[in-house]
């Protein structure tokens, strides 16, 4: 396969399991176009013209040949240069290392990190938050987001990948979407009753076996094995969590279990004040599910050869 057609097959793929659906992210970017539209001539020549077509700032092909031929593949939950240098150690001793695979965001990627969060408001609206409240919350927390982010020296691994000349890209939000999608469709086609239910039917899935083996499995962390576990929230897209103040809504939607990868202790101390049910499924183990599900999906010939690094586990479903 070429760089450019795996790259640009994990966008459809995320795209199609996107909880906007197709007009939703049509809206999104014709917004985008709208502002870029509106700049001035010098302002148009520092946009990031991708953003015009690509609805993810955090899943980007940072470096390499667009026409390159791929073959073997190392994927990674954080693909830093500490993996970078493993990879030329690797190519040295007869590895061969055709390209390297983020789930994370690195790079300029990283940088854009928090503008993949407006997916989260969509969500919250199809919950039954009141969209003006959805948004006005939202807006606030991406803007923190982008706060903290801002001093990070986020361009120390692709400038390693560029003096070594390694094909390198990153693929977050659009593995994160696969996560929801299969995790909804599961939730649905099994019906739990009980928080125990949704506990052993996520715990079935080889990704969050494998965690429990070390010690970093599905956890709940508010709420009781025997409750009831109402109107499900699996909050595991849109970048990284929410805005503290969304509990009371989400609560006031009905939502009465939240399923996510990991909540800060801010959270979690809001959270507990609205007695939801809260499932931890586990970070890195949700991430392997998402990045299994894409590779599945653009792979289907099983063509490439994947190395498996840095908290990443290979598993195959059947089509």
């Amino acid at each position: 396969m070429k760089l450019k057609d795996i790259y640009n097959s994990i966008l459809r793929e995320g795209s199609m399991r996107d909880p906007r659906g197709a007009k939703g992210i049509k809206r999104y970017l014709g917004k985008i176009k709208k502002e870029y539209s509106s700049l001035s001539p010098k302002d148009k020549k520092l946009f990031d013209k991708e953003k015009l077509t690509n609805p993810y700032s955090d899943t980007r092909l940072l470096h390499g040949n667009p026409n390159k031929q791929i073959k073997n593949v190392m994927v990674g939950i954080d693909v830093d240069t500490q993996e970078l240098l493993l990879a030329l150690a690797l190519s040295k001793k007869g590895k061969k290392i055709d390209l390297l695979i983020s789930h994370h965001p690195q790079g300029f990627a990283r940088g854009m990190f928090h503008e993949v969060m407006n997916v989260q408001a969509d969500i919250f609206k199809s919950l039954g938050v009141p969209a003006k409240k959805a948004e006005k919350l939202l807006d606030e927390r991406m803007i923190e987001v982008a706060r903290k982010g801002h001093a990070a020296n986020n361009m120390r691994p692709l400038d390693a990948a560029r003096l070594l000349d390694m094909p390198y890209m990153c693929a977050h939000t659009v593995a994160d979407n696969c996560v929801v999608d299969y995790l909804k469709k599961l939730i649905k086609r099994k019906r739990p009753r009980t928080v125990q239910n949704l506990i052993d039917i996520i715990s079935s899935e080889p990704e969050y076996k494998d965690a429990i083996l070390t010690h970093a499995g599905p956890k709940l962390i508010l709420g009781k094995p025997s409750n009831k576990c109402g109107k499900v929230f699996v909050d595991m897209t849109g970048g990284t969590e929410g805005p503290k103040k969304i509990f009371a809504d989400l609560a006031k939607a009905g939502v009465k279990t939240i399923i996510g990868m990991h909540m800060s202790e801010e959270h979690f101390k809001i959270a507990k004040k609205y007695k939801l049910n809260i499932l931890i499924a586990g970070h890195i183990s949700s991430d392997n599910l998402g990045i299994n599900l894409l590779l599945d999906a653009i792979d289907k010939k099983r063509s490439l050869n994947i190395i498996e690094c840095s908290g990443f586990r290979r598993v195959k479903r059947k089509a």
